[in-house]
């Protein structure tokens, strides 16, 4: 066990400048040179997300919902339609009145003309809707690329997992192997080839089981963009993490995202609505302007009436107060929404800032320490050095180290791409009151 130790602390020692030597020359993947001449093209994460967004159900409804609210406001801005009247009078009566002889036919169009400002009001509303519309649909497209991302980072995670447990249960063959030889030389117990035989079969199934979970997260991901993956996919982007920064990061600052931005759009919306309430309140007149036909005298004549509402029993105040308790609750929802935006985005800086240090720890210092204890461990049990115990230990850290590895590297990606989807910027065609009408 001593010379263990002793393994373990030159392995430390060695791995730190194993790790300055790969910070000056990166390594390219062992895969690529294997990989045939002519390789699958890299199917990237941006491709994915174009993808994604053409195929999404929710971008889909987020369209219709632009388009819904383009109707809106062309429909916002129209005339009221005028009215085509008829009218006969003194008709079927008695003695001078009795069949048509004295019917009077009235024919005309009532104008309804509107007082106060409605159609410039409704434009506004529909206007604030419009523009809500389009900011949800950057929310929507926001939140594809967060759902893609998660797909794409397990997907690969899924797949360097795989590639790990391959490289472990092909380690514990040759160990099964050396420990056959040894047991049939007789240097070892008939007990050692069958913990090796154990340790080979669990590798065994490892890979059999994430080669299932492998799979499925490519389907799943598959899925989602709504056609088979064509290509490899792009496994280094686990591994590209942030340069190292000095200092506490910067405040976080929900001013213009688009959950901000969305609260902003909905008390535009609640503005536009009380302006309208008000002009409603103001009664609309409608001119009749006709022509009346005599039949006793054969006579022609202008009619013009005129006609204005009574507002007795809606005189409008209380859809004033309905609009403006309307415009109060999206006041103090924008208010709401601001302080969980700032406390999601801080929650999100720290796990992202912490996944980082995770990140960099797991996968690189203790990484390379448990990848050279772990190879000293293997050329000290052929040299009959090391007990299989101490080469099983070393083995098992370094599967854990390698796990830990890629779980931190993929809990980096996912945290940093829910950062940016709570920091992603309203731009200026989606945010209220950015679109020239």
């Amino acid at each position: 066990m001593k010379k263990m130790c002793a393994a373990v602390l030159a392995a430390a020692s060695c791995a730190s400048i194993a790790q300055a030597q790969r910070v000056q020359a990166p390594q390219a993947p062992a895969s690529s040179a294997v990989m045939p001449t002519a390789a699958k093209p890299v199917f990237t994460l941006d491709q994915a997300v174009l993808d994604a967004g053409g195929a999404a159900p929710s971008g889909a409804a987020a369209t219709a919902a632009i388009e819904a609210a383009q109707a809106g406001l062309t429909v916002a801005g129209l005339r009221p339609n005028p009215v085509a009247q008829g009218q006969v009078e003194n008709i079927v009566g008695s003695g001078s009145y009795r069949g048509l002889r004295s019917a009077e036919t009235t024919i005309g169009v009532a104008v309804p003309i509107e007082l106060g400002g409605k159609r410039s009001a409704r434009v506004a509303v529909a206007g604030a809707q419009l523009s809500r519309a389009e900011l949800q649909a950057a929310i929507v497209a926001a939140d594809i690329r967060v759902q893609v991302t998660q797909l794409y980072v397990e997907a690969i995670a899924a797949e360097r997992r795989l590639v790990t447990a391959r490289d472990q249960a092909r380690i514990a063959s040759e160990v099964l192997r050396g420990a056959a030889v040894r047991v049939q030389a007789g240097r070892a117990s008939p007990l050692e080839q069958q913990r090796a035989d154990v340790t080979r079969i669990n590798a065994d199934a490892s890979v059999e089981r994430l080669t299932r979970l492998g799979e499925a997260a490519r389907t799943n991901l598959a899925r989602r963009l709504g056609h088979p993956i064509d290509g490899i996919l792009d496994t280094g982007l686990l591994d590209r993490l942030p340069a190292a920064t000095v200092g506490p990061s910067a405040p976080p600052q929900p001013a213009g995202t688009l959950a901000l931005a969305a609260a902003d759009a909905d008390l535009a919306i609640a503005d536009a609505g009380i302006r309208l309430a008000r002009a409603n309140r103001v009664p609309d007149i409608t001119i009749g302007p006709a022509l009346r036909r005599l039949e006793a005298t054969n006579d022609t004549a202008a009619v013009f009436a005129i006609s204005i509402p009574i507002p007795l029993f809606n005189n409008g105040r209380a859809a004033i107060s309905q609009a403006t308790a309307e415009r109060t609750r999206a006041g103090a929802v924008r208010r709401v929404t601001a302080l969980d935006v700032e406390q999601a985005i801080t929650d999100a800086q720290a796990e992202a800032a912490n996944a980082i240090i995770t990140a960099r720890a797991a996968s690189g210092p203790a990484l390379a320490a448990a990848q050279e204890a772990a190879r000293i461990a293997r050329i000290g049990y052929r040299e009959g050095k090391f007990g299989q115990l101490d080469l099983l230990d070393a083995e098992r850290t370094l599967a854990e180290t390698r796990a830990a590895s890629i779980d931190a590297l993929a809990n980096y990606q996912n945290a940093r791409a829910r950062l940016e989807r709570l920091t992603a910027p309203a731009t200026a065609s989606n945010a209220p009151g950015g679109i020239n009408r």
